[in-house]
């Protein structure tokens, strides 16, 4: 499980988020339909990790999926609107705005990401390079 939060889908809910990104044009991704990828790979996860969240950890779990090409699984979707709506209303900036900037924070978090991996890191980790601030700063 890569991400956790609280208060996402209900008041004081532990919410477990665990995210894969896939090459749609990799060999093992050779079904044509693109939803049907984003099924896969979004019922791989659920079968991995659904149990234990709601088992163990007693919360709910949400599987973020995204493709190479910018293609954002309908979990992804759903979560970048909660929580564009949350941020709306908690800083009366509007939607719109809101969802714009998520997806910026997380296309460019992706980028760094693909980056790093490729050069390796050079330098110290600052805290707002953590993906898991992209909720809390706007």
């Amino acid at each position: 499980l890569d991400i956790s939060t609280r208060g996402l889908w209900a008041p004081m809910d532990r919410v477990y988020f665990d995210v894969r990104v896939f090459n749609p044009r990799a060999l093992s991704n050779q079904n044509p339909d693109l939803k049907k990828m984003y099924e896969k790979h979004v019922d791989e996860k659920k079968e991995a990790y659904l149990h234990r969240v709601v088992e163990v950890e007693k919360g709910s779990f949400t599987p973020l999926v995204m493709a190479t090409t910018g293609g954002l699984g309908e979990d992804l979707d759903r979560t970048i609107k909660q929580m564009a709506s949350k941020k709306s209303r908690k800083t009366g900036y509007r939607y719109d705005e809101c969802v714009r900037y998520l997806r910026l924070r997380l296309a460019f978090s992706m980028v760094r990401s693909v980056t790093c991996s490729i050069r390796r890191y050079r330098g110290n980790i600052k805290e707002e390079d953590c993906v898991s601030d992209i909720y809390e700063r706007f």
